[in-house]
């Protein structure tokens, strides 16, 4: 949820500016949004590349396969950092069971998500994808206590005729894949708003190995009845270009939103749909029909609405204990 679409990123929160992290070190004086710019586009392009990886490897593989081979390759990738002891003092486990709660809800997001970019137009996963956020604002409510205001919900009312637009419900139903992209993205938003702060308190890499150490276990059992290894050079060259791209979007996430400013940031991400859908057109000769591209766009302006309200009830509630403060 989330991601490229439905593909976890550990991304940790900018303190304050000028405090203190809880891992040490000081947060960057001002945002540097030419430098977090710079990394988020690496983090779109990485993660545009990651989307293609889990489609090329569909042809010849089950995506309950393919989720377990990038969690295990993740995970012989962390077994290799493991000899270092720097790298070993970093993780932080604080609240077990939070970790294994938020690891469970995005193991599920991700085998979703995968058979959604297997089985669908690559746009229109990406663009479904993008509705975590609104789903993010509705579970903030209950699960958080956050007061949402009349136009944060009005935002959130049109991103969902955005949805329908691209879904088009008959009486017949709707289509299972279109489904599992949007179970993805609700997945997706409620471990992030079970677990917030949970990278902050203990570190990303905390974070990253618990997410992908619980998806790997995940993982297994479901992918028995479908086990089947990647046939020649080209299976496993996508799967190295899978597991490696995922650990760049997750480098460039984290740097992009240490240097950068969070709202400036989450406006690049959109770039992802424009480069999965020129490639998924010269790749895979796929075109989004009118109603994806409208609903995509209802959806996209539905979520840039709802970052900029959350910003500007931040900024307000920061000057208010100002106030208060003097």
């Amino acid at each position: 949820m989330p991601d490229a679409p439905f593909v976890p990123r550990e991304i940790t929160p900018a303190p304050p500016i000028g405090s203190s992290s809880p891992k040490g070190g000081t947060a960057p004086a001002r945002p540097d949004n030419a430098l977090g710019a710079a990394w988020m586009l690496m983090s779109v392009v990485t993660a545009s590349a990651m989307v293609l990886a889990v489609r090329g490897m569909a042809e010849g593989l089950d995506s309950r396969m393919t989720v377990l081979l990038r969690s295990l390759g993740i995970m012989a990738c962390v077994g290799v950092m493991m000899l270092s002891p720097s790298f070993r003092r970093s993780l932080t486990f604080s609240n077990p069971k939070l970790h294994l709660v938020r690891g469970g809800l995005i193991a599920v997001s991700t085998q979703f998500g995968f058979y959604a970019i297997s089985n669908l137009n690559l746009s229109t996963a990406t663009i479904l994808s993008f509705t975590a956020p609104i789903f993010a604002t509705l579970l903030a409510v209950p699960l958080n206590g956050e007061r949402v205001g009349p136009r944060r919900w009005a935002a959130v009312a049109v991103g969902f005729s955005g949805c329908l637009i691209i879904l088009r419900p008959t009486a017949e139903g709707l289509d299972w894949a279109m489904l599992s992209a949007l179970l993805a993205a609700v997945l997706f938003a409620l471990a992030l708003a079970l677990s917030r702060g949970i990278a902050v308190a203990d570190g990303p890499a905390a974070a990253f190995v618990s997410a992908n150490g619980i998806m790997a276990l995940v993982a297994l059992p479901v992918a028995l009845p479908v086990w089947e290894l990647p046939s020649g050079v080209g299976g496993w060259s996508l799967l190295a270009l899978l597991v490696a791209t995922s650990a760049a979007r997750n480098v460039g996430d984290l740097q992009a939103y240490r240097h950068g400013d969070a709202s400036v940031m989450g406006v690049i991400t959109y770039a992802r749909l424009v480069l999965i859908a020129a490639a998924a057109w010269v790749i895979f000769d796929e075109v989004p029909d009118g109603p994806t591209l409208l609903g995509g766009g209802v959806i996209i302006a539905s979520t840039l609405y709802i970052a900029y309200r959350e910003r500007a009830v931040a900024r307000e509630r920061r000057a208010e204990a100002a106030r208060v403060a003097d």
